[in-house]
């Protein structure tokens, strides 16, 4: 392993990145989740144990290796809490956890616009999960979002209670339920206190990680045509689950990237709506779908299927190569 290696899915998600991610971190010292949120998923499976990780890293079942979710990432803190209560359940320890101070929170009313968005589109649905990634990211921009820092700190009630405000007057003009804001505070101050041991300044953290000459591994979510820039948008994700993603989503220097790991399957899916051009809407695609258990992780929604598509592999090989392979190969 060089300093920091990277696996990358190179099409449109779901590429099997969990099996490759499971092999290296055993060799790494600490692995970092840098994009998206839980709208994403690795399925590991581990002494007939299936586990599905969607916010924690899943290098966190290989003792000894510290498991970082990065500042691009968007937490659920819900969610997040599911998954530790799980890892506890099966024996397994947590203290390898850490939390960047710097991600953003999804609120409730993160989730709701979400849905109010997705149905006011009518017959321009994009597919999202509805689970509030897109309008975290919308708040992380529009700065007005709740990072992890101001969650477990006493401001987290004020910010909430601004940010409610305004969102409530959307969903009056909507139709849609306003939200009852001091259930939401009461709620999600519980939580804040479970997560407030694991929230560190990660970037901090990574850069002495390497520093003391470490094996960093960086978990990529989603995939390249997913990507919100160079995915066929705008049937893409929130985050840039592409190279560049991984940089800003954990702070860590282009300069310190050695091998970056595309993965793909000998034929393609894809969940959502958005541009397929080798798909197989027939019985072909149902084959291949049942052969190869393609049921999302998260959503457990059917994938369309079809074959591989290369010139799309072409441009995620493109935009995700290393400085150090073109090079090489330049």
């Amino acid at each position: 392993m060089s300093k920091v290696d990277v696996v990358l899915g190179a099409f449109y998600g779901d590429e099997g990145k969990g099996k490759i991610i499971d092999y290296l971190s055993t060799k790494a010292d600490v692995s970092i989740r840098c994009t998206g949120g839980n709208n994403a998923g690795h399925s590991i499976e581990v002494n007939g144990q299936k586990f599905a990780f969607h916010l924690i890293p899943s290098g966190i079942l290989n003792e000894g290796t510290l498991a970082v979710i990065g500042n691009g990432v968007v937490i659920d803190p819900k969610v997040l809490i599911e998954e530790i209560t799980n890892l506890k359940e099966h024996g397994y320890t947590v203290n390898n956890l850490r939390i960047s101070d710097k991600a953003h929170v999804i609120m409730p009313y993160h989730i709701q616009t979400d849905k109010m968005l997705e149905e006011n589109r009518g017959n321009g649905k994009i597919g999202t999960t509805c689970r509030g990634i897109g309008p975290a990211y919308c708040d992380k921009y529009e700065r007005s979002g709740i990072r992890m820092q101001d969650f477990i700190r006493p401001r987290f009630a004020d910010l909430v209670r601004t940010n409610v405000e305004n969102k409530n007057k959307i969903f009056k003009a909507f139709g849609y339920p306003e939200l009852n804001v001091d259930e939401i505070i009461k709620e999600y101050t519980e939580y804040a206190k479970i997560l407030a041991p694991y929230v560190v300044d990660t970037v901090v953290l990574l850069h002495n990680s390497i520093n003391e000459g470490k094996k960093l591994l960086c978990e990529g979510a989603q995939a390249t045509l997913l990507d919100i820039d160079f995915g066929s948008y705008p049937f893409v994700t929130s985050s840039n689950p592409s190279i560049g993603g991984i940089c800003s989503g954990s702070g860590l220097s282009a300069k310190d990237i050695g091998e970056v790991y595309g993965v793909i399957k000998a034929y393609s899916s894809r969940v959502g709506a958005g541009p397929y051009i080798t798909e197989q809407d027939n019985e072909i695609g149902n084959q291949i779908r049942e052969l190869g258990h393609e049921y999302g992780t998260t959503t457990k929604r059917p994938r369309r299927c079809g074959w591989l598509d290369l010139v799309a592999l072409k441009y995620a090989v493109m935009v995700n190569r290393n400085y150090r392979n073109c090079n090489k190969s330049c």
